[in-house]
């Protein structure tokens, strides 16, 4: 990979910290808490911005949205933003949702879906049963289901429920995420030849005993770990916003070894464009929904420059024709 010079070491290093920060306070509880207060002051601020990376707030909208992207040539995950619900009433709501979009058109290829958010914070068991009830029926209308993954102290529920699940659910597959230690030796615990793999670096701030921090180590263990896996039957999808990277893919040969690249919506729309008109197969990860700080902070913390337009969004919330979807897709 091409050395960094010395003002681009700086620049990314001034990029790592601001992704940092934008990840502690996602998970600042006090921020999460303002967020869900009743008429959240919080929610009303930040809701333009959140629109550039949340297609809807409700499920008709959305699957209007949906098709735009569609008739673009994408490929198209959905997920129902929202994690670590302890509530089991609000979990069978959102077992519901998922099982309620799958009965609809377009239909969703792919659903994505945190275990917190469908019953992993009360029991590993009730995550399981209702995953079980999603792929089902995923599986009756031809789709797939990709667990998504979470913060490191979850990551044993995760693997332990899909390894649980897998031989019964072919159309089951898990995100893997290359910036924790434990991933490489992870890979010799779970099913992987024919599966639907997702490789993502990782969203959550973690300690250095824990997780590589952003830079040149962490994508280089990313190429690899994402050569391994085609190696071992995986299906994969590449599942990165950097342009580094992906370059360095594509000089390796892996970029025509992998299933598919994948962008989570809002963040580089001209770049997965660049990509798919290149003639590979890109997948845009849309959300809709209204439980959204998370994933907004985790957006912007994906690309850290996106901080500055987030602020215009805010600044110009009047101006409600500037988030037509599908533009520069």
């Amino acid at each position: 990979m091409k050395t960094a010079q010395p003002q681009e070491k700086s620049q990314r290093a001034l990029y790592e910290a601001a992704s940092q920060g934008l990840r502690m306070l996602a998970a600042d509880p006090r921020c999460r808490e303002a967020f869900t207060v009743p008429g959240s002051l919080l929610q009303d601020l930040a809701s333009p911005a959140a629109r550039r990376y949340v297609l809807a707030a409700g499920r008709d909208e959305f699957l209007v949205h949906l098709k735009v992207l569609r008739d673009k040539a994408y490929r198209i995950a959905v997920e129902f933003v929202g994690e670590e619900n302890d509530d089991p009433a609000d979990v069978e709501r959102v077992v519901d949702e998922y099982l309620a979009v799958l009965a609809e058109e377009p239909l969703p290829g792919q659903l994505g879906f945190d275990l917190s958010n469908l019953g992993l914070a009360v029991s590993r068991e009730l995550a399981e049963r209702n995953t079980a009830r999603i792929t089902r029926a995923a599986a009756g209308r031809g789709a797939e289901v990709v667990l998504s993954m979470e913060r490191a102290p979850a990551v044993d529920g995760v693997l332990g429920a899909y390894r649980d699940l897998a031989a019964d659910h072919p159309n089951l597959g898990v995100t893997l995420q290359a910036y924790l230690h434990r991933t490489p030796s992870d890979l010799d615990s779970i099913p992987l030849e024919g599966r639907k793999i997702r490789l993502v670096k990782g969203a959550f701030s973690a300690p250095a005993d824990i997780a590589l921090g952003r830079g040149p180590a962490l994508d280089e263990r990313y190429l690899g770990l994402a050569a391994e896996l085609v190696d071992r039957g995986a299906r994969l999808s590449l599942a990165t916003q950097d342009a580094t990277v992906l370059a360095a893919a594509r000089d390796r040969g892996l970029l025509d070894r992998v299933d598919e690249i994948e962008m989570l919506h809002g963040v580089r729309p001209a770049l997965l464009r660049q990509y798919r008109e290149l003639g590979h197969a890109c997948r845009i990860y849309a959300t809709y929904g209204e439980n959204w700080w998370l994933h907004l902070l985790h957006r912007l913390a994906e690309h850290p420059p996106m901080v500055l337009t987030a602020l215009a969004d805010i600044a110009e919330r009047h101006l409600d024709g500037r988030h037509a979807v599908g533009a520069h897709y």
